[in-house]
């Protein structure tokens, strides 16, 4: 049985311009690629006429790159939806809080899930936890994913990459199984 058999639902969770501006975010991205990778999975899924949800934060702080006043507010444009594609917009990390996605989800009776889009330790950790947490079967793809640098509470500095990696790690097994793009695109 093909993945795509069990009708699975692309969730692409914040995939905003404002994330251009990496400064304002702790600098250093990872994995440059990300974007690229979502264009691929997004592609198969349009293809296959498989269910998608664009998923965008919309921040309460009007000073944030990602406030709907802000030109970063906009999906960027390898994430872009087209037709009748759903668009959820969030106010905090989970794209189930707040939102309609778990009654949408349930009323299609879509069981399993792939999530993408930024960042890994953010929102996309925390969409997936809660996926997790739902019950729903759960893929996390591991190189449509990105993060920042981040300052510790000691002020010491984490590169980006090990956030990332040890993001994935925690998640991987507990809450979604993490695979690849390739890997992805073979299963479904």
């Amino acid at each position: 049985m093909k993945l795509r058999d069990k009708n699975p639902t692309l969730i692409i969770i914040d995939v905003q311009k404002g994330f251009n501006e990496e400064d304002f975010w702790g600098g250093n991205r990872n994995n440059k690629d990300a974007e690229t990778k979502i264009a691929q999975i997004l592609e198969k899924w349009r293809t296959l006429q498989l269910p998608i949800f664009h998923i965008v934060h919309s921040s309460v702080h009007p000073n944030s790159k990602l406030h709907p006043s802000n030109p970063g507010f906009e999906i960027k444009d390898e994430a872009k939806p087209i037709g009748n594609e759903p668009v959820i917009t969030k106010n905090v990390n989970s794209a189930f809080i707040g939102t309609d996605l778990k009654e949408r989800l349930d009323s299609q009776n879509i069981t399993d899930l792939v999530i993408v889009g930024l960042t890994t330790n953010h929102c996309v950790s925390t969409t997936t936890r809660m996926a997790g947490n739902y019950g729903y079967e759960t893929l996390l793809i591991a190189d449509a994913t990105a993060t920042f640098d981040r300052i510790g509470i000691n002020g010491e500095k984490f590169d980006s990459e090990l956030i990332h990696q040890t993001t994935l790690a925690s998640l991987h097994k507990e809450f979604a199984e993490v695979i690849t793009t390739e890997k992805l695109l073979e299963l479904v």
